[in-house]
């Protein structure tokens, strides 16, 4: 029960999971789908109701348009297993049957330098086999009329496989499957770990309610908190809560077509919601780094920046009135804004599964099966993740991705 601090039944697991949100419910679940796994899987969550976590704050969209080829496969394997989530958990009846809204994602530059990395970016999408296009403003003004493109360059929209979806039923099933085929769950949280004398490997982890729990590998899913988790094992790692807020609101004229995910050129991004409701986000200008308890809204930021823009970008939404508004965090990796996977370099049972800065909820799919080959094979299989790996940071290779929002 969520408030209540749950012991493990056992002292010692295979793998030991920091975090039960969309990162950690997808490697267990990958772990638990996996023939050639038998081990023990523990998920260690300090709270349990979700209520506070990235996953419970998400926009709940899936995009191809990503400028690294990698980025694009990734969101490829999650536009198949949403529409396939049944067959992916077994044809279970009792699965729901999910699909995306395909309203699509709309790039908006309004100069060259931009434009030309929408163009740059098309190319490696569309050779991967996405379905973006790039569009003039003439273009926009006649399939979406209610945008003023006035300073608008260039425009990159893609409608197949690009949207919302159910990321809540995902979630759910993942824990639900799992927990089925002996995933175990607690309500805990992690303390301290304790490493063997030469600090090669990770020995135990050690509970808030003092149970001392083996194990043979640790992944650290414990997303804005990462840097915490990782500092247990003697491990820096470059990811910090970085606030963002999001507010629904209703529109007097709602639009007559459904409002593709619009990524103004200021960073302001607002999409359909359904039922002349619209949901919007955003941050400061000045954007650090914050405490992993602060969700405080900072109520002047729709007044003196986000309606503005909203209402310069789009004319009828001059008269919208806010429904509800939120802050969450997004888990930053200040090193390059791309997930950090796989083992540590000293500490080789150690592994990342952190940093996706705004786009865990699409990469979960590839990266939670992408951690269960891993532990169960030493490597990937099906989509190689390596130029992800944590190895990536000591050794300063860092992965240009232009497509950050």
């Amino acid at each position: 029960m969520a408030g209540q601090t749950q012991s493990p039944k056992q002292a010692q697991y295979d793998v030991v999971i920091v975090g039960g949100a969309i990162m950690g419910a997808s490697t267990a679940w990958f772990l638990s789908d996996n023939k050639d796994f038998d081990g023990s899987v523990l998920v260690v969550e300090r709270d349990t109701t979700y209520q506070a976590c990235s996953t419970a704050h998400t926009n709940s969209c899936m995009r191809q348009q990503f400028s690294a080829e990698l980025n694009v496969r990734i969101s490829q394997f999650a536009a198949d297993f949403v529409k396939n989530l049944r067959s992916y958990l077994g044809g279970d009846e009792r699965v729901p049957e999910l699909s995306i809204r395909n309203f699509g994602y709309m790039y908006l530059a309004d100069n060259d330098a931009f434009a030309n990395v929408l163009r740059e970016s098309h190319k490696v999408q569309v050779a991967a086999g996405a379905g973006t296009q790039l569009m003039t403003p003439d273009q926009i003004r006649a399939a979406y009329p209610f945008y003023n493109v006035d300073d608008i360059v260039l425009g990159s929209i893609n409608t197949v496989d690009e949207g919302f979806w159910d990321g809540s039923a995902v979630f759910d099933w993942w824990r639900r499957s799992s927990r089925e085929r002996g995933v175990e769950y607690v309500e805990n949280e992690v303390v301290a770990m304790t490493l063997n004398p030469a600090g090669t490997r990770v020995g135990s982890v050690t509970l808030k309610s003092g149970e001392v729990i083996a194990c043979g590998h640790v992944v650290n899913a414990s997303g804005p908190r990462a840097a915490r988790t990782a500092a247990m094992a003697g491990i820096e790692t470059p990811v910090e809560p970085r606030k963002r807020y999001s507010w629904i609101f209703k529109a007097e004229q709602p639009l007559e077509m459904d409002l593709p995910l619009t990524i103004d050129p200021s960073g302001v991004h607002v999409r359909e919601n359904g039922g002349g409701t619209y949901q919007c986000g955003g941050h400061s200008e000045i954007d650090p780094a914050v405490d992993y308890d602060d969700f405080a809204m900072d109520f002047s930021l729709w007044e003196n920046h986000v309606w503005p823009i909203l209402a310069t970008r789009i004319p009828q939404f001059e008269a919208i009135k806010v429904q509800s508004e939120w802050a969450g965090h997004y888990a930053m990796n200040t090193f390059d804004h791309n997930a950090i996977l796989g083992p540590h370099t000293k500490v080789e049972n150690f592994l990342f599964l952190n940093g996706f800065s705004g786009h865990g909820l699409q990469q979960s799919p590839a990266m939670g099966r992408g951690t269960a080959e891993w532990i169960t094979y030493g490597g990937y299989r099906a989509l190689d993740l390596t130029p992800f790996n944590y190895e990536r940071i000591p050794n300063y290779c860092p992965i240009i991705e232009k497509a950050i929002i």
